[in-house]
């Protein structure tokens, strides 16, 4: 997993609510079992209309906003089923970061996972980083995971909680495969312990 420092880039506005993970990644395309080709199809109902053409109002279809790093939210994102695929999507897009006042407990633990950083932040700090984003390529914001910190175009600067763990894993890049493999020359001797003591195991 790529590790997790800083991001500097453009923040796309999106003030749905319940944005489910259907919506996400819709249930058609959960048939792979790469993380990777899911981001063409990232929010696919509502970029493309029923012939495959790109919806120019959905925004990130907007030429401001195709390469988005940053994605702030409504109340409740990432809300609905449990498909990992939602997370692989955004990364697959190339969403880093994603800002909202509250998110579904399986989508937010998924997003640690692989590699996004779920932002929490008071509704009021959301609306301020919204009206940010509305102001298109040119409003760049800044993700600083040390520090703790998200800083809109304008300077203004909003200090986010994260569990101590889980930035830890981020910064050094660690999934579940990275947290194991970090224990290998102990599982190693356990397993060589183990065949010397139990050889017919």
């Amino acid at each position: 997993m790529e590790k997790f420092e800083k991001v500097t880039g453009i923040a796309a506005p999106m003030p749905l609510v319940n944005i489910d993970t259907d919506m996400i990644i819709p249930k058609q395309f959960l048939k792979t079992i790469k993380r990777s080709g899911l981001g063409v199809n990232l929010f696919d109902e509502m970029r493309y209309d029923d012939k495959g053409n790109e919806n120019p109002d959905f925004v990130l279809n907007k030429p401001a906003y195709r390469d988005a790093q940053i994605l702030i939210a409504g109340d409740n994102f990432g809300c609905g089923s449990s498909r990992e695929h939602a997370p692989w999507a955004l990364a697959d897009f190339g969403i880093r970061v994603i800002v909202s006042t509250s998110y579904a407990d399986i989508f937010y633990n998924n997003c640690f996972k692989n590699g996004l950083l779920p932002i929490i932040l008071p509704e009021e700090q959301v609306e301020v980083l919204m009206k940010d984003a509305e102001k298109g390529a040119n409003a760049r914001m800044e993700v600083d995971l040390e520090a703790q910190t998200i800083t809109a175009s304008d300077g203004e600067s909003f200090r986010f909680e994260i569990d101590p763990f889980r930035k830890h894993c981020l910064l050094e890049g660690l999934d579940d495969i990275g947290l194991t493999l970090e224990k290998a020359a102990a599982i190693d001797t356990f397993e060589a312990q183990a065949a010397q003591a139990r050889p017919w195991v």
